[in-house]
């Protein structure tokens, strides 16, 4: 399954893993490593034109769409 919103288009993300702590003393930076931060994807059905349809959403976009179905 592949980690994208198909409303927003929202996917994976690379970053840097920081350990806040410091080894012998101030004299090194804290030390960094790659990391990936991933969305909250989750499969729903959705009525487009009278035909049911599996999405990949995010949970921002599921919210929101919780939201206006409820008004």
């Amino acid at each position: 399954m592949a980690k994208v919103c198909e409303l927003c288009s929202k996917s994976t993300v690379a970053g840097k893993r920081i350990q806040h702590h410091h080894s012998i003393g101030w004299r090194f930076k804290a030390p960094k490593s790659k990391r990936t931060f991933k969305p909250n994807i989750r499969k729903i059905k959705v009525d487009v034109d009278g035909n049911t349809q599996s999405i990949y959403v995010c949970m921002k976009c599921y919210k929101k769409l919780q939201s206006q179905s409820q008004e």
